[in-house]
């Protein structure tokens, strides 16, 4: 329902991937992500051979002014306009250049598997304008991920130089144990170690898994491989102690079960608590009709 009354957007953000945002995140990070951005289209090697950005970009936006489209609709009309060009080139090159966003429909999760895009001006109402202010994304990063040293915050958001943008804004500075500098949003909680964490499954991709350059204080480096597959998946994984501690997956159709692989052998008291968060996740996923 936020989705369609455009409460909350969905578009290409961190890492090029889609994520969900407010409206007013997306609209100030997604021009500050635009380096990043760029930089991704080096991956395409010899497939971008012939590519002009700036005559591809002019007729993409106006097929996307017309209405939306899904990239396969887009991806024909182009290679109708340039057929000495990759097709899969240019598709990824109008998503990592334009800012669009997926438009909802009624799918049981508000986006059909080819969904289409439309461009975020339209959609909001508003430009999307072309400032390179990470401070939004910053506090955003922050809110979720915090303390975090300046290694983390662009490991993150793929952007350089972020020193100095986190020593120009208002924010609370920390040491951690190894004498590293952290930053952290002022008055942010920040729980005693002694406090108990909660047993958690994460699913694939999850940002946890991808917020901070230091991975160990959440993933143990023996564990790694487990977790991140050669084509770089990520993994569903589950929290214990606050550490990932294994993996898990639905199988079956009729009957679906849930299995959690972990790493090493966990103690009873983890085995109730871990199966009591996987019920209450079978039952989120029959209630969404899955």
């Amino acid at each position: 329902m936020a989705l369609r009354k455009r409460q909350v957007v969905r578009g290409t953000l961190m890492r090029g991937t889609h994520h969900l945002a407010t409206p007013e995140q997306y609209a100030s990070a997604r021009p500050a992500l635009q380096p990043v951005l760029s930089k991704g289209m080096k991956a395409l090697g010899e497939r971008a051979k012939g590519l002009d950005l700036d005559a591809v970009l002019p007729v993409a936006h106006e097929l996307l002014r017309e209405r939306p489209r899904t990239f396969t609709e887009l991806r024909a009309a182009l290679v109708e306009r340039f057929p000495e060009v990759h097709e899969r080139t240019l598709g990824f090159a109008v998503r990592m250049h334009l800012p669009l966003l997926m438009v909802p429909t009624d799918s049981p999760w508000s986006f059909p598997q080819d969904a289409a895009f439309t461009l975020a001006d339209e959609w909001l109402g508003e430009s999307v304008g072309e400032g390179a202010d990470p401070s939004t994304l910053v506090l955003g990063y922050l809110g979720a991920f915090g303390p975090a040293t300046v290694a983390d915050v662009q490991a993150f958001t793929g952007l350089g130089a972020m020193k100095a943008v986190l020593k120009a804004m208002e924010l609370e500075e920390l040491e951690d144990y190894r004498g590293r500098q952290l930053f952290d949003l002022p008055g942010a909680p920040r729980p005693d170690p002694g406090v108990p964490a909660p047993p958690r499954l994460l699913p694939e991709f999850d940002s946890l898994m991808l917020a901070h350059k230091d991975r160990t204080r959440l993933l143990a480096d023996e564990h790694r491989g487990q977790v991140v597959t050669k084509n770089l998946r990520v993994r569903a994984t589950f929290l214990w102690e606050g550490m990932v501690s294994g993996t898990w997956a639905i199988e079956g159709k009729k009957t679906p079960k849930l299995e959690l692989s972990p790493f090493e052998k966990l103690p009873k008291r983890a085995h109730k608590e871990l199966a009591a968060e996987g019920e209450s996740l079978l039952s989120f996923l029959a209630s969404a009709g899955a």
